[in-house]
């Protein structure tokens, strides 16, 4: 029996995806299923079902979740794209079920401490990460601290406003939803009338090919992604962004985020003579980034939480 891994699980409104890492940090084995969403009960005979198949061969559970998480008590608040998560002990009943030491963090936490331990913001003074998704996860690094604030909220520029001239704001107003990869893909998916509007692959090969609508949506897209960097950019005048997510393996992304950056600048003078233009990059471990931070997490938290009941059969 080999149990020398670690399973890293990085949960999402769209995926649950899962990795076997062993102790040098290389991944063995990927794989990912539909997020349960309609109770948290099926939820989590999901994730039970993930861990039971893998127990035999693991040493600890790394997990990487959307929302906010208190590494105090161990609990998921508010729960981003997945709010039904909010107020679940979701690494404390794993350990107490297996009886494996598990670690738990916020999606945001985990992109950035795997840029920071050995990915693209690694030796960088300050730095910020940016995970597109079914929402924006992203997290900060102020001098070569990851920080989290008073609140634990520090870094969470998808609550950035995306349309401040709108006087009943919506839902979509603010840059979590307006920077959604997953419903950027799904409304370009429509537009095209896809037999599956979800289909990352047949989207993109649009948008290369030339479809006028197609690439219109994208940038405009783009467009958001460029503001919130340079809004934040304006408060933090950080070194680096990096992109990780869903869409980060698309190698026409930040080239166009880039792009739309630079237009910004052109189109109002003082932010290009005011503010640097920081270095936007593809995360090395692209849309694997949150399950490399979950994996690295668990590695510095063997024995964040200890089980306490008998292990399950």
């Amino acid at each position: 029996m080999n149990n020398t891994n670690y399973l890293s699980i990085a949960i999402s409104a769209s995926f649950i995806r899962y990795a076997l890492f062993d102790e040098s940090g290389s991944l063995k084995v990927k794989k990912q299923v539909p997020t349960p969403t309609d109770s948290v009960e099926n939820f989590l005979k999901q994730i039970y079902e993930i861990v039971t198949d893998h127990l035999k061969s693991i040493y600890g559970i790394g997990l990487s979740v959307p929302g906010q998480v208190d590494p105090k008590d161990g609990v998921i608040y508010q729960g981003g794209s997945l709010p039904m998560l909010h107020g679940l002990s979701l690494g404390k009943i794993l350990a107490t079920r297996y009886e494996l030491p598990v670690s738990m963090e916020s999606t945001g936490f985990c992109v950035t401490l795997a840029s920071q331990w050995n990915g693209n913001l690694k030796g960088v003074t300050n730095g910020a990460t940016i995970a597109l998704d079914d929402g924006v996860s992203s997290g900060l690094v102020l001098n070569h601290q990851i920080f989290s604030g008073s609140h634990l909220q520090a870094g969470g520029i998808g609550m950035i406003i995306a349309n401040p001239t709108v006087e009943n704001h919506q839902p979509e107003d603010i840059m979590f939803n307006a920077c959604s990869a997953s419903k950027m893909i799904n409304t370009i998916g429509s537009a095209l009338e896809l037999s599956d509007p979800n289909d990352d692959i047949k989207v993109f090969k649009a948008i290369e090919n030339g479809d006028a609508n197609a690439r219109e949506m994208f940038n405009a897209y783009c467009r958001n992604v460029a503001y919130m960097i340079v809004n934040t950019q304006a408060v933090l005048d950080l070194n680096k962004y990096v992109i990780s997510g869903r869409i980060s393996n698309q190698s026409i992304l930040v080239p166009e985020i880039n792009h739309q950056i630079q237009i910004i600048r052109e189109t109002i003078p003082v932010l290009k003579e005011m503010l640097e233009m920081p270095v936007i990059e593809t995360s090395i471990f692209k849309q694997d980034t949150d399950l490399f931070g979950a994996f690295y997490n668990a590695l510095d938290h063997l024995d964040f939480m200890q089980p306490t009941d008998n292990k399950a059969e």
